[in-house]
C-alpha cells in the first residue's frame, strides 16, 4: 500500500505559474466608474474576507468593492462587469507547463487528487473548463465553504471528498495562506512548491517560517510520491 492516498494542491501559484493582475483589473474599475489604484488596495485590504464569501454573491461583492473605491454603479454595470472579472481573473491565470502531466501521473498510481484554493467566486466559475478539470476529484474554495487556510475545516472537507485521512495526504503548495503550517496542523504532509517565477506572485499571508521539504517544480513531486510508495521515509 502506499504511504499517501491522496495529493492536494493549492491553486493560484502551484498549478498555476506565479499570478499578478492584468491590465482588464483596471478597464473593469474605470468602466464601474471608480479609480482603478483605489479599487487595487480595496481588492488587497478585503481579500480574506471576500474569499469567505463576507460580502455576498459575485455581483454583490462587486458592487461593494466599486463603492468603497468611491464608485456608484448602475445595477447593469455590476452585472456585466461579473463576467468580466471572470474572463480577468482566467486571464491572469496560466497552468504551470508540468500541471496536467503531475496530476495524470498522480492519478496514475492510483491516487486521489484535490484543489484547496482561498479564492473569490471567479475561480469556480472557470476551474471547470481547465485542463487540470478532470484529472482533480475534490475542488474546495473557501467562497464556498465560507474559511480560508489555515482553519482546518478547509482541509478536512478536502479529506471527507476523498474519503481519506489527513495523514494519508501530501498537501502542495506555494505557502500563501499560511497554508503548509494549516496543512501540518491536521496531519498532512506539507510540501512547499519554490518554483523560481513565485518571486513576483501575488500573496497574502506568506507561510515564511516553514522550514519543511521544498521542491523546485511540480513534476517532483511524483518522485516523493513513489518515494513513499517503495517504503522509503517521506519525511520533511
Amino acid at each position: 500500500m502506499p504511504a499517501y492516498r491522496a495529493v492536494v494542491f493549492d491553486f493560484f501559484g502551484t498549478l498555476t505559474r506565479s499570478v499578478q493582475r492584468g491590465p482588464q483589473h483596471a478597464e473593469i474599475a474605470r468602466a464601474l466608474g471608480a479609480d482603478p489604484e483605489a479599487v487595487r488596495g480595496v481588492l488587497d485590504r478585503t481579500f480574506r474576507a471576500r474569499a469567505r464569501g463576507r460580502y455576498g454573491s459575485a455581483e454583490a461583492t462587486l458592487r461593494w468593492v466599486i463603492e468603497q473605491a468611491g464608485g456608484h454603479p448602475r445595477t447593469a454595470q455590476v452585472r456585466a462587469g461579473v463576467p468580466a472579472r471572470i474572463n480577468a481573473l482566467k486571464a491572469d491565470t496560466r497552468l504551470r507547463d508540468d500541471a496536467v502531466t503531475t496530476l495524470a501521473a498522480v492519478k496514475r498510481r492510483g491516487l486521489a487528487t484535490a484543489v484547496i484554493s482561498d479564492c473569490t467566486h471567479e475561480l469556480p466559475a472557470f476551474l471547470p473548463g481547465l485542463p487540470v478539470a478532470p484529472l482533480l476529484d475534490a475542488t474546495i474554495f473557501s467562497v464556498r465553504l465560507g474559511v480560508c487556510k489555515p482553519d482546518p475545516q478547509i482541509y478536512l472537507a478536502a479529506c471527507d471528498e476523498l474519503d481519506v485521512l489527513p495523514g494519508e495526504c501530501l498537501y502542495v503548495g506555494d505557502g500563501g495562506s499560511h497554508e503548509l503550517t494549516g496543512a501540518a496542523a491536521v496531519g498532512m504532509t506539507p510540501v512547499r512548491l519554490a518554483a523560481p517565477d513565485l518571486a513576483n506572485h501575488l500573496t497574502f499571508d506568506a507561510d515564511t517560517n516553514f522550514a519543511g521539504r521544498t521542491v523546485r517544480s511540480l513534476t517532483e513531486v511524483i518522485g516523493l510520491v513513489d518515494q513513499a510508495r517503495v517504503g522509503e521515509p517521506a519525511a520533511i
